[in-house]
């Protein structure tokens, strides 16, 4: 199994890196992190296994940004497209590999993109829409889209930092149409989203709040119903935290999410209601924890600390779901993405 890391080139980092763990043995670790792709900030990455595909966020200047695409072949990664445009670099990519559809959404711009690509990875612009708004904090001096994928139902929804919502969207001849908004309280942070396996319950991470928003969602009826909020930190913890990366496991049981500030992974227990109960608040033993994911049985799980140019690995228990330290301290250079790949 490989793992992928990709992250800001601000210091060490050359673009994206991979490392290989041996999940069938008695004592996993990640091994041998090298530098196979060199891009400017990879801040985020999808893969297409099928076609040997990667797509990532670039940022070759200072002036332009946008995405670009490699093909794999005897483990090497070649440049196949770009599609770039002035201004900052998107902060999020979604991929889907059926329909051969990738989204990207602009933090610094507001803005959420629908591209497509063919068997080879040339990239072709298809949509676009920009938010406008703002928030009561700082931060929310503008609208500020932070995610942009696929609902259960196959529709598309963003996450806007600045704005506190979510928004759905279906694309309709080449043109997104806005289906139906969740707006959040004032200063949430809407920055990311999971879904129950069911499609019936929606967990949203607010970033600027340090919660995690559960709520009810019908895609026929668009109609919400939020049911709680929890925070992702311990009440007492008065430094700066930013909530980040959010996850759900495949049974729908356990909610994941990484605290920045705070530097842990708080784990929930999804209770038959949706309503959250606390498992556990476990350090990522570095700083600054953005981005984390598993492999494919959801037996281990890497988080990323960009701040200590390093990768934990844990153990889960998918009873209980709580996670278990089992390396630390894996050199992976200013690291805010992670994915498994199984080639």
């Amino acid at each position: 199994m490989k793992i992928l890391f990709g992250g800001y080139t601000s210091h060490d980092s050359k673009g994206i890196y991979q490392g290989e763990i041996d999940l069938n043995s008695q004592t996993p670790e990640v091994t041998n992190v090298q530098n196979i792709i060199e891009i400017q900030r990879p801040t985020y990455f999808q893969v297409d296994q099928d076609r040997d595909l990667l797509f990532s966020i670039d940022q070759p200047d200072s002036e332009n940004a946008g995405i670009a695409s490699f093909h794999k072949n005897a483990g090497k990664y070649t440049e196949v497209s770009t599609y770039l445009h002035p201004g900052a670099a998107p902060c999020y990519v979604g991929i889907n590999t059926k329909k051969q559809l990738l989204y990207t959404a602009n933090y610094h711009l507001g803005t959420a993109n629908v591209f497509s690509y063919d068997d080879q990875g040339n990239i072709k612009f298809i949509a676009s829409t920009k938010h406008t708004g703002k928030g009561p904090r700082p931060e929310q001096d503008s609208a500020h889209i932070h995610y942009f994928d696929q609902t259960p139902a196959g529709h598309l929804v963003t996450c806007d930092l600045g704005t506190d919502s979510v928004d759905f969207y279906d694309l309709k001849d080449d043109q997104l149409v806005h289906l139906a908004q969740y707006q959040m309280e004032k200063g949430f942070g809407t920055r990311h989203i999971t879904f129950s396996p069911d499609g019936k319950l929606m967990f949203i991470v607010g970033e600027l709040s340090s919660q995690v928003n559960v709520a009810k969602l019908n895609e026929d009826t668009w109609e919400f119903e939020s049911i709680a909020t929890y925070k992702t930190i311990p009440e007492d913890f008065k430094e700066h935290n930013g909530a980040a990366a959010i996850l759900i496991s495949k049974d729908g049981k356990f909610i994941y999410v990484t605290n920045r500030g705070n530097d842990s992974i708080a784990v929930f227990r999804v209770l038959a209601d949706g309503h959250l109960d606390l498992v556990q608040r476990i350090s990522v033993f570095g700083s600054f924890p953005r981005d984390f994911n598993w492999d494919p049985s959801q037996t281990y799980l890497v988080a990323a600390n960009q701040n200590t140019n390093n990768a934990t690995l844990y153990r889960r228990n998918s009873k209980d779901g709580t996670l278990t330290p089992i390396q630390k301290n894996i050199l992976v250079p200013e690291a805010t993405r992670v994915l498994f790949t199984e080639k």
